[in-house]
């Protein structure tokens, strides 16, 4: 005797079920990248730095006194002008000026 019509459609339905959710799960998933991604900008970040690995400090170089001393000023408006670093001045033509 064949099979109703009703009986196909329900047992085909039940064997898409699995094999959609699979589907569905299958579109979630985030492949991995390779080991090598973003080397060049790794690379070409560290060769535009000073130092990309400076060595560890040995700790904070403040004085809490000395940094109390400035805000205080600061807040009395007497504020030290810091020195000037000696830099040399260069012209808009790289000449000295």
């Amino acid at each position: 005797m064949a099979m109703s019509s009703s009986r196909r459609t329900r047992s085909l339905r039940a064997a898409l079920w699995p094999a959609l959710a699979c589907l569905a799960l299958a579109g979630c998933a985030t492949p991995q990248p390779e080991p090598e991604y973003g080397a060049a900008i790794r690379q070409n970040v560290a060769a535009q730095l000073a130092n990309p690995m400076p060595p560890p400090t040995s700790g904070a170089v403040s004085d809490g006194a000395r940094v109390a001393g400035a805000q205080e000023r600061y807040r009395a408006g007497r504020v030290i002008a810091p020195s000037d670093a000696g830099a040399s001045k260069v012209g808009a033509a790289g000449t000295p000026q």
